[in-house]
């Protein structure tokens, strides 16, 4: 059969994923696309390196970006640059691209998708969202009769893994993100993960095609879970929640709300029950309701198979001569849907009001539901978890400035040292 000739740009955990799976599923893989996928170069910084599949290696970039053998570039590198600069010269030399780097398609996707448009290749990046689950794919065909009303997913599984032992060990967020440093899953920088900005990359790709609007990154939200104690976590659960680190589209009539938050989940939710690593998504959609996706987030095969399935989809709509586009709505049809700011999201609150010792811990609740009656608009209950010092009351839907008028005023009450909002979705 006709080879497909694939260059690899990156050498790394997830592209090794990707020659491994197409050497232990070529005959599948074949069969599918009627070629035999070969991978021609890749890419590596430098020879001196492991090579366990015996791959063609090279130091020269533009042995693939401007190699007229190869027919489809993988970009595995991650970050900005220089992959957005061999990303931009493949597709402009006519070659279809598929990557992974969340971060570079959130933040230069517009422009790489009409670069594609204009050349008339394909950019895909399944594996960019929530690893080896199709989401991209789920919601550009699976979903395409829906209007999406809202998307929210655990899409990090560091954030995650970290939440999850601190439930069950009852530890402090210190002593867990130590613990997933030692066992690999956070970097030793895990900025981008506890702070919700790997997350934030996700969920900008997420919104964009649930929703047909621009990749805007600069509009979310983004709150990382750095914040959360083990106190939190155990009155939410005696509350009936779990903490889960979401990424919240939300689509309604006023606009769009992008965030990425710790959010209370009911215990009988399946979001309460996706634990460890794992990553799970769930979509509301007018016509089929409610789906609910769970799998691994991340892991070299599990990358991988999103990666080789974007190449797969890539040859047959090349066959068709049909350019179905990566976000599910052609690039000159997005729309501009108004992106709401954080004082106008509607939600359900936890609001925490930790006390100093010795304080007059009736006094003090006496004054916060007084406050509360005035400013919240919502039915509220309030309740002391004297053992923790803390005042919690748990507030129906309400928008989130009256709720931040609330716990500004309530920082002025003697006693009261510190304030937490943690919002809830109770589906």
């Amino acid at each position: 059969m006709e080879p497909l000739k694939v260059g690899l740009i990156g050498l790394g955990t997830v592209a090794s994923g990707v020659a491994s799976v197409l050497n232990k599923n070529q005959v599948d893989i074949t069969r599918r696309i009627t070629r035999t996928p070969i991978i021609e170069k890749v890419f590596v910084r430098t020879l001196e390196r492991d090579n366990p599949y015996q791959l063609n290696l090279t130091t020269n970039i533009d042995e693939i970006i401007h190699n007229h053998d190869i027919d489809i570039v993988i970009e595995l590198i991650g970050g900005i640059e220089p992959a957005l600069t061999y990303i931009k010269t493949a597709l402009a030399n006519g070659k279809s691209v598929i990557t992974a780097n969340k971060e570079l398609i959130a933040i230069h996707g517009n422009e790489l998708l009409q670069l594609a448009a204009d050349n008339d290749v394909f950019l895909r990046f399944e594996a960019s969202v929530a690893g080896g689950i199709p989401i991209l794919k789920v919601l550009r065909e699976g979903l395409a009769a829906n209007s999406i009303d809202s998307v929210m997913g655990i899409i990090n599984g560091t954030s995650n893994y970290i939440l999850t032992e601190m439930s069950d060990k009852g530890a402090d967020f210190a002593e867990c993100l130590k613990e997933a440093q030692a066992l690999g899953y956070a970097e030793a920088d895990p900025t981008f993960d506890i702070k919700g900005i790997d997350a934030a990359h996700k969920l900008t790709i997420l919104a964009s095609s649930a929703f047909g609007i621009p990749l805007d990154f600069k509009a979310l939200h983004i709150e990382g879970i750095d914040t959360i104690t083990k106190e939190d976590i155990k009155i939410s659960h005696q509350e009936g929640f779990a903490i889960k680190h979401l990424g919240i589209a939300r689509h309604s009539e006023q606009g769009v709300e992008l965030r990425v938050q710790p959010t209370l989940v009911p215990l009988t939710h399946a979001f309460a029950n996706v634990n460890g690593v794992l990553n799970g998504l769930f979509i509301q959609g007018n016509a089929v309701g409610e789906q609910f996706l769970s799998g691994r987030g991340a892991g070299s095969e599990a990358t991988a198979s999103a990666i080789i399935a974007d190449l797969i989809e890539i040859i047959h709509n090349e066959k068709a001569q049909y350019s179905a586009p990566a976000l599910g709505y052609k690039v000159n049809n997005l729309s501009p849907l108004p992106i709401l700011p954080k004082p106008a999201f509607s939600s359900n609150y936890y609001l925490s009001f930790k006390y100093l010792e010795n304080t007059d811990t009736q006094a003090v609740s006496m004054q916060l539901e007084s406050l509360a009656s005035k400013t919240l608009n919502a039915p509220f209950e309030i309740k002391l978890y004297k053992e923790n010092q803390r005042v919690i009351i748990l507030c129906e839907k309400t928008i989130e400035e009256s709720v931040e008028k609330l716990l500004n005023n309530a920082m002025l009450i003697e006693g009261i040292e510190e304030t937490k909002l943690i919002r809830i979705e109770k589906f």
